[in-house]
C-alpha cells in the first residue's frame, strides 16, 4: 500500500465481497465445495472468483457460499448453482477462468453452461 486511497479501495472491495458471501438465501445461491479435496483441487480461487464477479456485476440476488464435501471428489472443484424454482445445476472441475462464463450465461442469462456440468463430464 502506498496511500490511504489504496487502503480504502481494498476495504471497499472486501466489504463488497463480504456482502456477496453473506447474501440472502431467498435468491440464487452459488455453493462452492470447500472440503479438503476441494481446497486441494483449487476451490478457494474459484470461490474468490465467483465473489469478485458477482460483486463486480452487482448481482444483489446472488449469494456465494461455501459448503463441505459434496461427495464427488474426482470432479473437484465443484460448484452448485441453486436458482429458486429451477433444478440444481452442478458444475465440475471449475477453474477461475470458467467463472466469468458461468456468471454471464447462467446467473445473468439463465442458461446453464452444459459443457461444464458434472453430467457432461461423466460422459
Amino acid at each position: 500500500m502506498k496511500s490511504i486511497a489504496e487502503l480504502q479501495a481494498l476495504r471497499e472491495k472486501a466489504r463488497a465481497n463480504m456482502q456477496v458471501r453473506e447474501g440472502s438465501h431467498d435468491g440464487t445461491r452459488v455453493v462452492v465445495g470447500m472440503a479438503t479435496c476441494g481446497i486441494a483441487a483449487g476451490a478457494r480461487p474459484v470461490l474468490n472468483a465467483f465473489a469478485d464477479e458477482v460483486a463486480k456485476r452487482q448481482l444483489k440476488q446472488v449469494a456465494v457460499v461455501q459448503t463441505g464435501c459434496i461427495g464427488m471428489c474426482q470432479f473437484e472443484p465443484i460448484v452448485e448453482v441453486l436458482v429458486p424454482g429451477k433444478e440444481k445445476v452442478t458444475y465440475g472441475k471449475v477453474t477461475p477462468e470458467k467463472v466469468a462464463r458461468i456468471v454471464a450465461d447462467h446467473l445473468v442469462n439463465g442458461n446453464p453452461v452444459v459443457e461444464y456440468t458434472v453430467a457432461n463430464l461423466m460422459k
